[in-house]
């Protein structure tokens, strides 16, 4: 199993509340529509940065096409404009 964690940034001049929400909405549902993602929850944070995005993943190599998945991609495509920052980590567990 590989979780991945990814902390963000939104831009100064987006309402984060509604952005978080609209992320959560776009990407949670995923889960079970591409093979390999095991869960996905994205929350608000409050320790520096706006949000944190959580999964899970079978293997690398469903990370890997995730990252390029058609459903990904488009969720991806309705919120990017909206992103300042991205760290993120992935490890085996």
């Amino acid at each position: 199993m590989i979780k991945h964690i990814v902390l963000y940034n939104l831009k100064p001049d987006v309402d984060k509340e509604a952005s978080v929400k609209l992320i959560a909405s776009l990407l949670e549902p995923l889960v079970g529509q591409i093979p390999g993602l095991q869960h996905l929850e994205i929350r608000r944070a409050y320790n520096g940065v706006d949000y944190a995005l959580y999964s899970e993943f079978e293997s690398r190599e469903a990370l890997a096409a995730y990252a390029v998945h058609p459903l990904h991609l488009a969720a991806k495509e309705q919120f990017f404009h909206l992103l300042d920052k991205r760290v993120a980590a992935d490890y085996d567990l």
